[in-house]
């Protein structure tokens, strides 16, 4: 298999097929029992490193420093003294763009939700989910002419994912991704490579594509098959039959050589078997919870959220939107129960149950016990003499056959502790489902298996993920938790997109302008004559014109890299990848030309 120079690769197959340890065979750190790997000498290999440093340095400088080359020279540049050497690091530095190279981290760490203020802060101070955000803002950074991304939406909310996707997009060299995000994989790459019992094949196209093609193979297989055991059935009869007469023992016994011969063709084996079934609950009146001007927090007196207003009815299928840290799992907690207000009212019917699933609730599960027993406990809480068969129905609608039910859960995989939570939080038909971040280690198939079992529920579905997709296919109301506040977004989710993009292109124009009114109250005002002030505003009239060209021109490349046969044409593509890396960094350009005469 050939993995051609500009090649988009998604890599996708189930948890445990071998998809990492086709990464580390890749960059070296697995050696292959057979056959070769090779890679172009020339070529500079490159991934988010997992050992994280331990460094005080400022976030822009751990990014910074991971180009060594740019890096290197910078350091050069102050201790040579050889006029002619200095000029040649400089010379150098120009030519690899070091003068915007702050500039370019910036932008890289603010579109993975850091904030202006907070880029010269020490790296050790932020979490270990944030620091993974550094490390892969570091890669990006570098721009290495084959980029490998594992799971790279891990450690990354909504917002940060939607950046990152249309980064993707125009990334200029060969790129491979692991991913389970189907929007990340049909926006971003060209061809699959699909790990599947022990083998790679690859298909050319998005991942859409690929599920298309891999559904015909795979009917016309069984196909195959079913002939090919139609014609051993029909052998062995005739051996069977003749095997005892002497007449026919030679045409028997070369039957029976040819059946030995025969290159079985495998059965398709459905990868999907694995189904979620969410039994559905009595209907209630509706609402079944009112929120009314509610203030949501942990300390007294510092409320997370404030005056919340909203109601819940049996058919809501509601997304909570937000970056990290604007209080949606506060929220989650609010609705399930966990967590009381601090002002204003809610109500709840008499008759409501909540099923809720965290992220964090694997952490609780006793690893000791098995999935039959601790489900068994659960059931009998509400019905004490509860029979083994009823038990066993609830976890078999979730994928748990006898022998994995009475496996320990120490034993299970990240996906099967989470369909696990699927069954206990849902053994009783609760009205609502809470799910907070339900995909973490859900695969593809597992995730298109809990979209399907969610839109056959018949109550009300809340959901924070950092998934488009699931999002996408399972909500139809959309609340914005920003500020502070709680309310309704007006719009669909690629109306949300350009919401954050428009909103995070307010925050770091506000930013600026802040630290340069800070900075103008530092130092003496200048003079400004009438002549000079006439110029600044003609430039910046000039470079407005010039960001809402560039922006039209912007949104027509995005709309057309978003069409489903755009990667059919692959030199196509990359003629138009490359004019949207060129009109985007000319906006750029543009928008901190426009800034920068605003300030002056």
């Amino acid at each position: 298999m050939n993995v051609m120079d500009g090649w988009r690769v998604g890599v996708v197959g189930l948890n445990g097929a071998g998809k990492s340890t086709l990464f580390k065979l890749i960059t070296g750190e697995l050696h292959n029992d057979g056959g070769t790997i090779s890679l172009s000498a020339k070529q500079k290999l490159g991934q988010v490193r997992q050992d994280i440093p331990d460094t005080d340095e400022p976030l822009i400088d751990v990014v910074l420093a991971a180009h060594t080359e740019m890096a290197a020279l910078w350091k050069a540049a102050e201790t040579e003294e050889d006029p002619n050497k200095i000029a040649d690091i400089y010379q150098a530095l120009a030519d690899m763009d070091a003068y915007s190279a702050p500039s370019k981290a910036a932008t890289l760490l603010t579109g993975l939700g850091f904030k202006e203020s907070q880029l010269n802060e020490p790296f050790s101070s932020f979490s270990g989910g944030w620091q993974m955000r550094v490390m892969l803002a570091a890669v990006l950074f570098v721009e290495p002419d084959f980029l490998l991304l594992d799971e790279p939406t891990n450690h990354l909310d909504l917002e940060a994912i939607m950046w990152l996707e249309n980064y993707l997009v125009s990334y200029p060299h060969t790129m491979m991704i692991i991913s389970h995000d189907r929007e990340l994989l049909n926006k971003c790459t060209d061809h699959i490579i699909h790990v599947d019992k022990k083998s790679l094949t690859l298909y050319g196209g998005n991942y859409d594509a690929f599920e298309k093609e891999r559904a015909l193979r795979m009917g016309l297989q069984q196909k195959m098959f079913e002939k090919q055991q139609a014609e051993r059935a029909h052998m062995q009869a005739f051996i069977d039959r003749f095997k005892a007469k002497a007449s026919k023992a030679t045409q028997a016994q070369s039957r029976v050589k040819a059946m030995e011969r025969m290159d079985l063709v495998d059965a398709v084996i459905a990868d999907r078997a694995i189904k979620f079934n969410f039994p559905n609950p009595e209907k209630i009146p509706s609402p079944m919870l009112s929120i009314q001007k509610a203030d949501i927090g942990y300390v007294e007196g510092k409320p997370i959220l404030r005056g919340v207003h909203e109601n819940i009815d049996r058919d809501d299928r509601i997304a909570l939107l937000g970056a990290n840290g604007n209080g949606k799992s506060t929220l989650m907690k609010l609705i399930a129960g966990k967590l009381g207000i601090m002002g204003g009212e809610i109500f709840r019917s008499g008759k409501l149950r909540i099923g809720y699933f965290s992220q964090h609730q694997t952490d609780e599960l006793d690893v000791d016990s098995t999935p039959y027993l601790e489900m068994m406990r659960l059931m009998q809480k509400t019905i004490p003499d509860i029979a083994e068969p009823k038990v066993r129905a609830k976890l078999g609608a979730f994928g748990f056959s006898r022998d994995l039910a009475d496996n320990k859960i120490s034993a299970l995989s990240g996906g099967e502790k989470a369909r696990l939570l699927f069954a206990f939080m849902s053994f009783d038909a609760p009205h609502m489902l809470l799910l907070d971040e339900p995909t973490n280690h859900l695969d593809i198939d597992a995730r298109e298996a809990l979209v399907q079992a969610l839109n056959a529920y018949e109550g009300a579905v809340v959901i924070v993920s950092h998934d488009p997709t699931m999002v996408e296919r399972v909500a139809d109301r959309l609340w914005l938790i920003k500020d502070g506040k709680c309310s309704n977004f007006d719009g669909d989710l690629e109306d949300y997109r350009n919401f954050t993009i428009q909103s995070r292109r307010e925050e770091r124009s506000a930013e600026k302008k802040a630290a340069a009114k800070a900075k103008e109250k530092a130092e003496p005002v200048k003079d400004v004559s009438p002549k000079n002030l006439s110029e600044l505003k003609k430039k910046a009239e000039k470079a407005e014109k010039e960001i809402a060209r560039l922006s039209a021109e912007k949104d027509t490349l995005e709309a057309a890299m978003a069409t489903p046969d755009f990667y059919l044409d692959n030199h196509k593509a990359m003629t138009v990848q490359k004019e949207y890396e060129r009109v985007a960094a000319a906006l750029s350009e543009q928008e901190e030309i426009w800034l920068s005469a605003q300030v002056e």
